[in-house]
């Protein structure tokens, strides 16, 4: 298996992409724009020494055709004094011969020049013109006028200074296009040398992108290694049996923990996955899975197998598979992996069955809270009408015996008049509680600032009452509340109650402080707090403080009947919430509840 390389940047990716095309415009560049600009410059030069040649050749006809005028002057001279030799005539007429193609080759190397076909037509024109004179001069015997027509070709008809301009202007165009040869041939040298340096430059640069190409190409293999390292390290460390199989359902790949499962050696090399665990794998069902999976791409997701492994254990084998490419081949094989279930198998059945009886026991528990409740409930009305009787019984008692009892009967009558009261308010309280836990839930927005100060004021106009008898006063401390979502009947019986409970507890003080706080909490509960300075209790009875009839002071000292906190207990409780309280003796107690949030809060479900 290998791991991923490490991705570059993208600015490497685009120098790759780009790399080769840059090389390409560079070697465009520096090869062949110098090439094509040395091959300019080369046929540049090769045309200013062509023209070069051309002057020289302008000069050598224009040199040429006036030693041919002097050659046939000089022979008509000779002819004109007398001398009659044969030589001077075939002189004279050889001269004559060349001395008209002479011309005309002047004028057809010129014939790209206006100025020089100008100057060269007069030159013909005087050319003929001395012709005709010196043929006259070397056909007459008169000195005089031989005389006459020698001044008249040396003095009417110069040449000289037609061929000096013309070879005049023949050297100056001669000197200009040997100063741009010049100039081609140095400008080739620096060009050739500039192109050396430059191409000098880009073997470098090739030869050091070829090295970084190897460099890179070096670092990649390392890395390849190093990740396919890294991967069968993590793939040998692993502990979850893994395994690749190819198309024929052969074991191409499988980590140690495979390995230690079926008792396979190390250099196993691919066998045939039937052959693995002996037999473990022979299973039709499966060896189709992992067709499908390879074939038709399908997963194989938790799928459980009954195996007997190596050491004739049974076991139980959560397989899971999946169809993937191999990174150096096109070929698909089988990512498999191996999970031994057996214990947890067992577990979550002994899970279920264990929850099966939970099940059961609830539903023992649910319907003797039921018959319990039923039971209160019919006990709280069943005694009431004896209670009632024995209350009017000894009310009529009393008044039929009226003076004539003495104190001890006064005294009975009394003790039977008050038990029968309490009795009455503990049927009472009892039917509350068996209300709260029978009555559905009505949930709604409840204002608990509204509601605090309600059962505040219901407390101070009992608190005015005892006020004018002597009772004590109360300072109360009421932090801002929020608005919840509750049943608000059953949140005004919990404030009732708290609120009570810190009234008559702290009765025995001059001044009573009591403190109701608010928090939310992190999770989005509210948390409220009842504090007061009174008599406190012992944190080692806490346990007791909120079962039913349960009481920590004594009933002469404080009256109740310790149903109170039960009741808070349980509507706190169909709340989804919570209660607890911390104290110490005679310095009064703190009760703290929570409730949860509008999204915890339980449905409008009765509970049993």
């Amino acid at each position: 298996m290998r791991g991923p390389l490490d991705s570059k940047p993208a600015t490497d990716g685009l120098w790759s992409r780009l790399r080769l095309p840059v090389l390409a415009l560079a070697v465009f560049l520096i090869v062949v724009v110098p090439f094509l600009l040395l091959r300019q410059m080369t046929r540049e030069s090769l045309n200013a020494s062509d023209w070069v040649a051309h002057t020289q050749e302008v000069k050598a006809a224009v040199q040429r055709m006036a030693a041919d005028i002097r050659d046939i002057e000089a022979a008509a001279l000779a002819l004109a004094q007398g001398e009659r030799l044969p030589i001077l005539t075939q002189r004279m007429e050889q001269a004559e011969k060349s001395l008209g193609p002479g011309l005309e080759h002047i004028a057809w190397l010129t014939r790209d020049n206006p100025g020089q076909q100008i100057r060269i037509g007069r030159l013909q024109a005087t050319v003929t013109r001395r012709l005709d004179l010196a043929r006259e001069l070397s056909a007459t015997s008169d000195s005089a006028r031989a005389r006459a027509l020698t001044v008249e070709m040396t003095t009417r008809y110069p040449i000289r200074d037609l061929t000096e301009e013309i070879l005049a202007h023949e050297q100056q165009l001669l000197t200009e296009r040997t100063k741009r040869a010049e100039e081609l041939r140095g400008w080739a040298a620096v060009l050739g040398w500039l192109a050396m340096f430059v191409q000098l430059l880009l073997l470098g640069w090739v030869t050091w992108l070829l090295q970084r190409q190897m460099g890179q190409r070096l670092d990649a293999e390392r890395q390849s290694l190093r990740a396919s390292a890294r991967a069968t390290a993590v793939l040998q460390t692993v502990r979850e049996p893994i395994v690749l199989l190819d198309g024929q359902q052969n074991v191409v790949l499988y980590n140690n923990a495979f390995a230690e499962l079926y008792g396979m050696k190390e250099d196993a090399g691919e066998i045939d996955l039937e052959q693995v665990g002996n037999g473990a794998w022979s299973d039709p069902t499966i060896h189709q899975r992992l067709a499908d999976v390879l074939l038709r791409g399908r997963e194989l997701w938790d799928f459980e197998h009954e195996q007997v492994g190596v050491d004739g254990v049974p076991r139980t084998m959560l397989i899971n598979a999946r169809r993937m490419p191999l990174p150096d081949s096109e070929d698909q094989v089988v990512l498999m992996t191996v999970s031994d279930v057996t214990l947890q198998k067992a577990a979550k059945q002994q899970i279920e069955q264990l929850n099966r009886q939970l099940e059961g026991k609830i539903d023992q528990i649910s319907e003797v809270n039921r018959e319990l409740e039923a039971f209160s409930y019919s006990v709280s009305h069943d005694l009431r009408a004896p209670l009632r009787h024995v209350a009017g019984f000894a009310d009529k008692l009393a008044r039929h015996l009226a003076d004539s009892a003495d104190e001890k009967a006064t005294h009975y009558l009394q003790v039977i008049g008050s038990s029968a009261q309490r009795m009455a308010t503990l049927i009472d309280d009892l039917l509350v509680y068996s209300r709260l836990g029978r009555s559905a839930l009505r949930m709604q927005a409840v204002d608990m600032q509204s509601v605090v100060s309600e059962t505040r004021a219901v407390l101070d106009s009992n608190l005015h009452e005892d006020a004018e008898q002597g009772g004590h006063r109360v300072e109360w401390r009421i932090a801002p509340l929020p608005i919840i979502v509750a049943d608000e009947n059953m949140m005004r019986q919990v404030w009732l109650n708290l609120l009570g409970n810190a009234v008559k507890y702290s009765a025995k003080r001059d001044v009573a402080v009591i403190e109701v706080d608010y928090q939310q909490q992190p999770d989005g509960s509210h948390m409220f707090s009842v504090r007061d300075n009174g008599a406190g209790f012992d944190m080692t009875y806490a346990g007791k403080l909120f079962g039913v009839f349960q009481r920590l002071h004594k009933a002469s000292e404080y009256v109740g009947t310790g149903i109170g906190l039960a009741s808070v207990r349980r509507v706190l409780t169909r709340h989804g919430g919570r209660i607890w309280a911390e104290a110490e003796p005679d310095k009064g107690a703190c009760f703290h509840f929570i409730l949860p949030s509008a999204l915890d809060a339980p449905s409008n479900e009765p509970t049993v």
